[in-house]
């Protein structure tokens, strides 16, 4: 698990265009699921594109810091990699 945002940032850059799956918690008890492809990196946040058939919004973005707080888990598809 890489400890710095640079690190994180750096990672992610290297995997723009994959496929990825984002688990986040979003309540006490309550998870969500996400699949769609990185789309962009930046500075202080990086950027998925969402399946639209799963979804009813295009994008969302998630901060390096969430990573590094494990707010969010993201997983490459292995196919893709």
């Amino acid at each position: 698990m890489p400890i710095t945002l640079a690190s994180i940032k750096h990672d992610l850059d290297g995997k723009v265009g994959h496929n990825l799956t984002v688990v986040a918690q979003a309540g006490r008890k309550k998870i969500t699921r996400r699949r769609g492809i990185l789309k962009e990196t930046y500075p202080a946040v990086f950027v998925v594109d969402l399946n639209q058939e799963e979804n009813a919004f295009e994008r969302v973005s998630y901060s390096y810091a969430d990573l590094l707080t494990q707010s969010i888990k993201i997983d490459f598809d292995e196919d893709d990699a």
